[in-house]
């Protein structure tokens, strides 16, 4: 390939963004970029020319784009667990978690979604969990969700009540603000009973998938 000529994910570590910034910024227009097929390329000096624009005149680069759970979450990355420890269930998750494109090191995954939560519990109350890391492994935000079918004991929630609820994140090393925002997102939309109550009674992983989709539309 032309060196001249860069992917979604050259332009995002040239620029230190997400991926998914910059895939955002080529849809809406705001980057000069062009399809090969239905995969978005970029010319190097259209870039550099494109920064040097911004930088003389102040704009902002980067911007956090809305958290929208189609854009995070597919539904292979919702599981239903049946562990009543929460080491096994992070570790099914983290693993569910790595096969993600996004995730290039599932050891990596596993291992540091442990030690945070060995830090200090990621149990936010009402029987949710929301482990995360930000990773130089992890090319963009990523979330994998796991509802599980017995109580979680050993979180250690401040409100001492089990878990069954576990939202993973995962998010590059230079994603802080966009991670952030996702933790609120999540940590403000499941204060709504009737979302947490309709995910722990859904059949399937399928349904639980349809009812966070939703979420984007409120």
């Amino acid at each position: 390939m032309d060196d001249d000529i860069l992917t979604i994910e050259e332009v995002a570590k040239y620029l230190r963004v997400s991926e998914r910034t910059v895939y955002d910024w080529a849809q809406k227009g705001e980057i000069p970029a062009g399809k090969i097929g239905t995969v978005w390329r970029f010319k190097k000096s259209e870039i550099e020319r494109w920064v040097n624009e911004r930088l003389s005149s102040n704009k902002p680069v980067a911007s956090i784009h809305p958290v929208r759970m189609r854009n995070v979450l597919s539904p292979d990355r919702v599981v239903f667990l049946d562990y009543s420890r929460k080491r096994d269930a992070l570790v099914a998750l983290s693993e569910r978690l790595a096969a993600a494109p996004q995730i290039k090191s599932k050891q990596e995954i596993v291992s540091e979604i442990l030690r945070r939560e060995d830090l200090m519990s990621t149990a936010i109350g009402r029987g949710i969990a929301i482990p995360h890391v930000r990773l130089s492994s992890v090319t963009d935000l990523v979330v994998a969700v796991g509802v599980s079918k017995c109580d979680i004991q050993d979180f250690n929630a401040f409100d001492d009540q089990p878990v069954r609820l576990l939202f993973m994140i995962a998010a590059a090393y230079n994603q802080h603000a966009y991670y952030l925002q996702t933790l609120s997102y999540f940590s403000a939309k499941l204060k709504n009973n009737e979302l947490r109550e309709g995910i722990l009674s859904a059949a399937d992983p399928a349904a639980v998938y349809e009812l966070l989709i939703k979420q984007d539309e409120d």
